[in-house]
C-alpha cells in the first residue's frame, strides 16, 4: 500500500468515528491549536458537523503568526471559534506572580491553560482532539476513544481520531485537501505553543524537544484532572 493509500485508509476511518459520534450530536467540542493535526481533525470534524464548537485557549502568550493565522482560517473557514482565556490579564499575572513561564512553568500552564480548558468543558459531553501517539512518549499509549474525568467529576468522551497517523499522514492530508498551515513551520518549528516557552526543536527525534526547554513533555490540559 503507497503512503497516500495508507493515508487515505486512516483518513477514512477516523471520519467514520467522527460520523458515528457527531452526527446530528449535542455537547461536542474540537479544541484547536491551529497546529497542523488540530487543523486536519477540525477539516474532519467539519464535515460532520460544520458548526462544532472550536476551542482556542488563549493564554496571551501566543506567537503573533498564531493568532494571525487563527484569525485567518476562522474568517476563511467560517468556524464557531471559542476563545477561552484565564481569568487574570497576562499583566495582571505577572504583576502578582512574576514571570511564571520562567520561574514555574507548570504554574503558568495551570493557570493560562489547564483551568481555563477544564472550565470550558463542563459544557460538553465529547471532546475530539487532534492528540498523535507519534508525538511524544507520553502520548505513545493513547487511545481513539477515551473517557476523560474533570476536577468537578463530570466525565466526557474523549476522541483521539488521529491517535495512529504519522506525521507523513497529517502532511499528506494537508496538502491534498488545500489546508494551508501556520506559517512557523516554514521556519523550522515542529511543536508550537506559548512563544516564551517553544523553541527549535533540539533532537530531530523528538518533536517536542523544542517545548519547555525541555524540562517537561506536557502542559496538563490531556492528563487525568486530578
Amino acid at each position: 500500500m503507497t503512503a497516500t493509500a495508507e493515508m487515505e485508509t486512516r483518513g477514512e476511518a477516523a471520519r467514520e468515528l467522527l460520523r458515528a459520534k457527531l452526527a446530528g450530536a449535542e455537547g461536542v467540542c474540537v479544541t484547536c491549536s491551529f497546529q497542523a493535526e488540530d487543523m486536519v481533525v477540525l477539516h474532519l470534524a467539519r464535515e460532520i458537523a460544520p458548526d462544532v464548537p472550536v476551542i482556542f485557549l488563549e493564554t496571551g502568550y501566543h506567537f503573533a503568526e498564531t493568532i494571525a493565522y487563527r484569525d485567518r482560517m476562522t474568517a476563511e473557514w467560517g468556524l464557531n471559534l471559542i476563545n477561552v482565556a484565564s481569568a487574570q490579564s497576562v499583566a495582571e499575572q505577572e504583576a502578582e506572580f512574576g514571570i511564571l513561564n520562567r520561574t514555574a512553568p507548570d504554574r503558568c500552564c495551570a493557570m493560562r491553560k489547564v483551568g481555563p480548558l477544564f472550565r470550558a468543558l463542563e459544557e460538553y459531553r465529547v471532546w475530539v482532539t487532534g492528540l498523535r501517539r507519534q508525538q511524544s512518549k507520553s502520548r505513545a499509549h493513547l487511545q481513539v476513544e477515551e473517557s476523560f474525568a474533570l476536577p468537578s467529576g463530570h466525565v466526557l468522551e474523549k476522541l483521539n481520531p488521529l491517535a495512529e497517523w504519522t506525521t507523513r499522514d497529517v502532511w499528506q492530508y494537508a496538502e491534498t485537501r488545500g489546508i494551508p498551515l501556520l506559517p512557523l513551520y516554514e521556519l523550522g518549528y515542529v511543536s508550537i505553543g506559548c512563544e516564551p516557552c517553544t523553541s527549535l526543536p533540539t533532537d530531530p527525534n523528538d518533536p517536542r524537544s523544542g517545548r519547555w526547554g525541555g524540562q517537561k513533555l506536557e502542559c496538563g490540559i490531556h492528563l487525568q484532572g486530578q
